[in-house]
């Protein structure tokens, strides 16, 4: 890639990143930990080593010190997470630092795809990239975030009390509205689930950790299936589909929103086999007529599906009005170019009826269980575990 070419799908605010991208592994093994050793790179062009005078190895980027740790929060698909503080600005911020575990040529491209789309995004609901920060070596990359107080997944373990119906429509509104502001970007998520939704102490929800998510066109080209963490993968996902669509997030948000109601993971599967069986238990076993193209699927052949005819749906949420079960199925529509779209969902009758969402600011606080460095109890450490892995 030429420097010109990385800096327009980067920015400046990654030049750093791309650049080692770009130029590749360290020579000789070199290292820029004292700042007067010569640091000799291989060139990706041409052949051949170049150096790099010690007053340009950071690039555009500030260094990750003047960046001071506070306390590890959590783990991204692609990182683990700091709450720090800017000693500049004195502003608290989440500092990721990207994994470089098996990496010798650069960084890893889902990182470069994770710098590059949160560049491109700016929407209140969406996690905001700052900027790019480098420690002394080739492999210590920071992405810069901004902070917030709490994650879902951590709320669900730690609350005492769940949240209200007016809440959970108060966050479901702010999800989808970011979904809806990535699926006209052409991005899918494809990791959405409770722990990748944060809250900041003023009740706004923003989308987290996009190192899975994809730029999708027209037409679609094929994408590894094994992306969404198993308790929030869509069936056709399950059933081994080459294609993915924005309707693999919209599962996830049905999944999301159950959660919230039913105050506890609605398809809790141990296996893919045991995911399946779930989903067929709650909502019938499909067949053609429902989705057509179902039996085409490449791994429909390998299981064998227990005749349910019955959507259980209503049994689950007896409690739950008509326009709430209505969105719920849409959201569960088996055929994914049947299942409600971020802006359908946006216009659902569910959340202009009683209850009425209540607005952002009115969301309680929390105490922020995630700034906190003693461990979770065994079992609360046990069910976020399950719910983050793939």
């Amino acid at each position: 890639m030429a420097p010109e070419a990385s800096e327009r799908l980067c920015g400046g605010a990654c030049s750093c990143a791309c650049a080692v991208a770009r130029c590749g592994a360290m020579a000789e093994g070199s290292s820029a930990e004292g700042q007067g050793e010569v640091l000799r790179l291989r060139r990706l062009r041409g052949g051949g080593y170049f150096e790099v005078p010690p007053e340009q190895r950071l690039g555009a980027c500030r260094s990750v010190k003047e960046f001071e740790k506070l306390n590890r929060i959590g783990e991204g698909t692609y990182g683990i997470v700091y709450r720090a503080r800017d000693t500049r600005t004195d502003e608290i911020v989440a500092l990721k630092k990207v994994r470089m575990d098996k990496e010798k040529d650069g960084i890893p491209i889902s990182s470069l795809r994770e710098i590059t789309l949160l560049l491109r995004l700016r929407h209140p609901n969406i996690v905001e990239l700052k900027e790019v920060v480098v420690g002394n070596h080739l492999e210590s990359i920071f992405l810069v975030m901004g902070y917030c107080e709490q994650d879902l997944a951590s709320l669900l373990e730690n609350m005492q009390t769940p949240f209200s119906e007016a809440q959970v429509k108060c966050i479901i509104l702010q999800v989808l509205r970011g979904l809806q502001y990535l699926h006209e970007n052409f991005i899918i998520h494809r990791d959405l689930k409770v722990s990748n939704l944060l809250m900041t102490d003023k009740g706004c929800v923003k989308t987290a950790d996009f190192g899975l998510a994809r730029v999708y066109g027209v037409p679609l080209k094929p994408m590894t299936p094994k992306v969404v963490t198993l308790w929030y993968r869509a069936p056709e996902l399950l059933l081994g589909t080459t294609t993915q669509t924005t309707s693999i997030d919209m599962w996830a948000v049905g999944c999301i929103l159950a959660e919230l109601l039913a105050h506890k993971p609605l398809l809790p599967g141990s296996s893919e086999i045991h995911q399946i069986d779930l989903i067929v238990q709650l909502l019938g076993t499909p067949n053609e007529n429902i989705w057509p193209g179902f039996s085409k699927l490449p791994l429909v052949s390998q299981y064998t599906l227990r005749k349910q005819p019955y959507n259980n749906l209503k049994h689950k949420f007896p409690w739950l009005s008509e326009a709430g079960l209505r969105l719920l199925n849409f959201l569960f529509m088996y055929d994914p170019k049947k299942r409600a779209t971020a802006g359908d969902c946006l216009e659902s009758s569910y959340f202009k009826e009683k209850p009425l969402p209540c607005e952002p600011e009115l969301m309680p606080t929390f105490p922020h269980h995630r700034n906190k460095r003693a461990a979770t109890t065994s079992t609360g450490a046990e069910t976020q575990g399950k719910r983050s892995k793939p």
